[in-house]
């Protein structure tokens, strides 16, 4: 291996594999030249692993456009070799990855560009869209399958950025089932895991401290400015198979029929928006960097023990009564005490001897947003749970209702 790129050795053997005409051997895995360029790569390379690559290798080829895997309409993808082999060499020698999170905001309606922490939130056109997806790579692995650029430039986005260690070896990170503890638990629950990567859901939960329950013009419909229905991740980690690409069929459309002018008509496929209050687009812009910066500060405060950003996301993700429990599960989180239920949790004197674990939350909620009438607001939606949880009657959980849960722990982290 040399100092400065891939060796002679390797470049030799990726050679022949380059020269294998389409469709290839029916087990690349175990041609002599693959078999060659995997002990090359265990022999040269510290990081490859005791047997190197086997897997990592054939999808980090595939990545690079091993010719023999491209099918005819796709033969102009293939790499010129040695800019493959200096690719190789430069993830094999690599100690970190960069990923990119790609979260479509659904029913979006024109939102500013915001930009806080590692993220983003924008509009892309559909180049730089293809860019950021890296169409070439996704294209070798899913040669039938389409990212459609131009429909997905309609969206705004939310985009996360990450550079994570990559501590394993390559083949554990191309197939990580295969290195995978058999003897844990597979059925046990991580109770506090999220739906999507860490990364985002740290930007989601700063985007929804925003007032958007103020903001929206058709609460009866949905309080929220968006709604983020997937996440796509892109790993520029080569050894690492890029998931296959979504679909715009998985956002909200709508046709809109408009008048030509000349007495004809035309129709046209437009995503569809939840409209907010025209303040919104002025007042959206200070969650910026500073507003992140405080917030970060914010959750390294005691308040934050609790996994009070895990329940809000929650609460976004969730539908129906899901939603409404999370957001009442929030305020729990940053108010509540184990001293509220167990008295042995407590610190003599006592000031509350007595008093019901409602109305220690009562008192807390008063206190901090300096109005006892958000107290009763507070009993009110605690006795609307109540009622769900322990089969009592009750009626629908009306739009204010809704609302006055989501607003309440947004309202509490905004001051």
């Amino acid at each position: 291996m040399s100092e400065t790129g891939p060796s002679m050795a390797m470049l030799a053997a990726m050679t022949d594999l380059w020269r294998l005409p389409p469709p290839g051997p029916d087990n690349i895995l175990a041609h002599p030249a693959f078999v060659r360029l995997r002990e090359i790569c265990r022999d040269g390379y510290p990081n490859a692993g005791k047997k190197g690559p086997n897997f990592a290798l054939a999808t980090a080829l595939r990545a690079l456009g091993l010719p023999c895997h491209l099918q005819k309409d796709t033969a102009d993808l293939a790499l010129p070799v040695e800019e493959a082999a200096k690719a190789l060499d430069a993830a094999l020698r690599a100690t970190r990855a960069r990923r990119i999170h790609l979260a479509p905001l659904d029913l979006g309606a024109d939102l500013p560009p915001l930009a806080f922490g590692p993220a983003r939130v924008c509009r892309l056109s559909a180049d730089e869209l293809r860019g950021v997806i890296d169409t070439a790579r996704l294209r070798r692995h899913y040669p039938r399958q389409d990212f459609d650029a131009k429909r997905f430039s309609e969206f705004h986005w939310l985009i996360v950025e990450e550079v994570v260690a990559l501590e394993q070896e390559p083949e554990e990170r191309a197939v990580p089932v295969l290195f995978m503890d058999m003897s844990q638990d597979l059925g046990r629950i991580e109770p506090h895991k999220g739906r999507f990567p860490t990364a985002l859901e740290d930007a989601l939960f700063f985007l929804l401290l925003a007032p958007w329950e103020s903001w929206s013009t058709m609460r009866e419909f949905d309080w929220r400015g968006f709604r983020v229905p997937w996440v796509y991740t892109i790993d520029n980690d080569i050894v690492v198979r890029p998931s296959s690409p979504p679909s715009p069929d998985t956002l909200s459309w709508e046709d809109r029929v408009y008048d030509d002018g000349y007495g004809g008509t035309y129709e046209e496929e437009r995503p569809i928006e939840l409209h907010l209050e025209e303040d919104a687009k002025t007042e959206l812009t200070v969650w910026d960097q500073s507003r992140w910066v405080t917030v970060e500060q914010a959750k390294q405060s005691v308040l934050f023990e609790t996994p009070i950003p895990h329940f809000l996301v929650r609460a976004f993700l969730a539908e129906g009564v899901d939603e409404f429990l999370a957001h009442i599960t929030t305020i729990e989180a940053a108010l509540g005490l184990g001293a509220d239920y167990q008295k042995n949790f407590r610190i003599a004197p006592d000031r509350h001897k007595g008093m019901r674990a409602t109305n220690r939350m009562r008192g807390r909620v008063a206190g901090l947003l300096g109005d006892r009438r958000f107290a009763d607001q507070y009993e009110q939606l605690f006795n609307v749970r109540s009622a769900f949880l322990h089969g009592r009657a009750m009626t629908a959980i009306s739009t204010n209702e809704r609302v006055m849960a989501r607003l309440w722990p947004a309202r509490s982290w905004r001051r």
